[in-house]
């Protein structure tokens, strides 16, 4: 009986200790400021955010610039992404016309 209360008051000890831990974690430890005066620098380059997938289709030619500049490191991120995948489409595409000859 008393190895059943003493596995039961330490279960109890780790479900408050953890539930502890996620409430205080903001408290303890909060976010690093470096993180979002990154962010908010990247915002500020970049005012409405990385260009869409649609608009590098739409400019395969700027699609190719930036993936250029994806490849030596001067821009990373969601823009390097939709550049490469418009540009991997529009090959797709061309190769596929050519192939059936439409």
């Amino acid at each position: 009986m008393t190895q059943g209360k003493t596995l039961i008051i330490a279960l109890i000890a780790v479900v408050v200790g953890f539930g502890a831990g996620f409430v205080l974690r903001p408290v303890i430890a909060p976010a690093p400021q470096t993180a979002s005066i990154a962010a908010s620098a990247s915002r500020a380059s970049a005012a409405a955010g990385p260009r869409g997938k649609q608009y590098f289709a739409a400019h395969l030619d700027e699609a190719r610039h930036v993936q250029a500049q994806c490849a030596e490191g001067t821009v990373r991120g969601d823009e390097c992404f939709n550049a490469e995948m418009a540009a991997v489409e529009a090959d797709g595409r061309a190769r596929s016309k050519r192939f059936f000859g439409n």
